[in-house]
């Protein structure tokens, strides 16, 4: 373990904190197919319309001849080298031959925090690549510390409204430009083609810094959690999908809930979690039998309360989701017995990795259950105390209120005071009435004794004066009225 875990450390002392990279998907580019009615891009034969209020620009990678075009008022055409249009010369396209109109749809509607306009990668190469992270909705849009990405050569339309004053972000890069600081970035936020590219009352700050705590950093998008929330789920009526596992699990910093496995971990000062990152995939991850597994980490806020109910402060831990691509009763089986691998691991070796705690979630299509390794939470206890505090505490306001005169009729109180101990009645002695003799409920010592008490006819006074071992008090007796 010492070896594997010097390994680990040595990977670590390669490089800086690790980079995320969040690239922009769609563009308003004039080849792109998906950006026209008819899903195809115009030919000579065509007559294109662009909105006459669209505000766009447009990126056009190669040479186009049209028979008629309608251009919007305000918008502009960004032409890459040997780009431009030209009249239509007589010389009909492969499958141009009949005149149709073609008009121009994706100009307007992208959202900047919409989790399904970008992907997210380690490295510049993944992305080439198509080898995307899995993250918790919040953090698949662009967090503080990422480097966001507009891809080379297209021109693109993005609303970036937010709920805070500042998008903060290390670093923005757009038509190949990089920006790291926020006065180069805001020349070019003045520019005609900025105006046209970022709409909304947002603004970005950028910091040109990676995360300064090895624990890890919050992603900073909690904020504006509803608008993530809503842009991913805006084509399914506001509704998150349909779960086959019982009681499924709702990660901090997703949307919907999930099936899957949930580990939550208390850290000391000497966690790395990016150390911790790469143990998960090389140990884990990498092994052919949790292929089908996806894996998300990082630290998340949840808060603290006063006994379960008051709220009382937040603390950061580190959230690990896992999920996987099993179906039906099956369905996040697989995840489950991976994260089972890593709490045993964590057992055996989570201190030498500054692991104080770790706790287990899970929920599939066959069970759901928890368990932890580290010293109990005591959430059962936690609710019989709540439970006990609560009781007591309405006992305690009726009865401040029962003795203040504000409740008059209260049956504990009104019990309590009526019962008292025959030990306390007796030391009174003759001078407390004790009501009449029941003879239901008297005990004598013998048959006689009973025969006696029910043929000797008695005073009031005599009958509230005998000594019995059950003592009743009968509301309808006045003591004061037999005296006189």
């Amino acid at each position: 373990m010492k070896t594997l875990l010097l390994f680990f450390i040595f990977l670590r002392l390669l490089g800086p904190s690790r980079a995320v990279y969040k690239q922009w998907i769609p563009n308003t580019n004039f080849e792109n197919d998906s950006n026209w009615d008819q899903g195809r891009v115009p030919c000579t034969n065509d007559m294109v319309i662009f909105g006459s209020s669209e505000a766009v620009s447009i990126f056009v990678q190669s040479p186009h001849s049209l028979t008629d075009m309608y251009l919007p008022l305000n918008g502009e055409f960004i032409m890459a080298p040997g780009a431009g249009f030209a009249a239509f010369d007589g010389n009909y396209e492969p499958g141009c031959e009949t005149a149709s109109e073609i008009k121009f749809t994706s100009s307007g509607g992208y959202q900047w925090y919409d989790p399904t306009l970008w992907h997210a990668a380690v490295s510049l190469d993944d992305l080439e690549r198509g080898k995307y992270m899995f993250s918790v909705d919040e953090e698949r849009v662009p967090c503080q510390y990422d480097d966001v990405l507009f891809q080379p050569e297209t021109s693109f339309w993005v609303n970036i409204e937010s709920s805070e004053q500042m998008i903060r972000l290390r670093s923005i890069s757009v038509m190949g430009q990089k920006f790291t600081d926020d006065d180069t970035l805001a020349e070019y936020m003045k520019s005609r083609s900025a105006k046209l590219q970022f709409h909304g009352q947002g603004a970005f700050q950028l910091s040109n810094a990676r995360c300064p705590d090895k624990s890890g950093c919050e992603c900073g998008n909690a904020a504006d959690r509803h608008r993530i929330c809503a842009a991913l789920l805006q084509n399914s009526g506001g509704q998150c999908p349909t779960l086959t596992c019982k009681n499924p699990l709702k990660p901090a910093g997703h949307c919907c809930e999930i099936c899957g496995a949930i580990i939550s971990l208390e850290y000391s000062t000497g966690f790395d979690i990016e150390l911790y990152r790469d143990r998960i995939r090389h140990a884990f991850l990498s092994l052919p039998k949790n292929a089908g597994v996806q894996m998300a980490i990082s630290k998340v806020r949840r808060a603290r309360t006063f006994l379960g109910l008051l709220p009382r402060s937040s603390a950061s831990f580190i959230q690990i989701v896992l999920m996987d691509n099993r179906t039906g009763s099956q369905s996040g089986t697989h995840a489950e017995e991976l994260a089972g691998d890593i709490m045993s691991d964590i057992a055996e070796h989570g201190g030498s990795f500054g692991i104080v705690r770790g706790s287990l979630q899970a929920a599939t299509g066959e069970n759901w259950g928890a368990q932890g390794v580290g010293p109990p939470r005591g959430g059962t206890v936690a609710g019989i105390v709540i439970g006990s505090f609560l009781l007591l505490l309405l006992f305690g306001i009726v009865l401040l209120l029962y003795r203040k005169g504000v409740v008059r009729s209260f049956p504990g109180v009104h019990l309590l005071s009526r019962w008292k101990p025959m030990s306390d009645l007796d030391s009174l002695g003759e001078a407390v009435d004790r009501g009449f003799d029941n003879p239901m409920f008297d005990t004598p010592s013998s048959l006689a004794a009973l025969e006696d008490a029910c043929s000797t006819e008695e005073t009031p006074k005599e009958t509230g004066s005998k000594n019995t071992q059950v003592y009743y008090i009968n509301p309808l007796y006045d003591e004061t009225e037999l005296r006189a």
